[in-house]
């Protein structure tokens, strides 16, 4: 499945029990159709999304950024400790597109271990190795 939407928070890499690393992030997809009274409905739809393949994404992947994935949806249900049922969608990210920038891509900061100082480089969605 291919989905298009915006970052609603930077991603975070998070370590399991069984030390993997995941990227995880959010995105929102916005909709609208007419009914059949003519109006026009609004509708967003909110996925949460797993990345397994690389952490290094997780530097790009800003809150607000244009994204198109590939993967797999499914659904997951629990109880809160309030006692309310819920649920959401989950998105298995296969592959990640880079359409536009969030916050914070425009300028990427790459810290060289050789050294005490920090370099920055401007770089471009061009310049993206995916």
């Amino acid at each position: 499945m291919n989905i298009i939407g915006r970052l609603t928070r930077d991603a975070e890499v998070r370590t399991t029990s069984q030390e993997k690393q995941v990227v995880n992030f959010s995105i929102a997809i916005n909709d609208s159709y007419r009914n059949k009274q003519g109006e026009r409905i609004e509708q967003t739809s909110y996925f949460d999304c797993s990345y397994w393949i690389s952490q290094n994404v997780a530097k790009i992947l800003t809150k607000g950024a244009l994204v198109e994935l590939t993967g797999r949806v499914s659904t997951r249900a629990w109880t809160a400790n309030d006692g309310e049922l819920r649920a959401s969608l989950n998105f298995h990210t296969a592959t990640i597109k880079l359409h536009g920038g969030g916050m914070k891509t425009d300028n990427i900061l790459d810290i060289s271990n050789q050294g005490k100082r920090k370099v920055t480089e401007q770089e471009t969605v061009d310049d993206l190795p995916f």
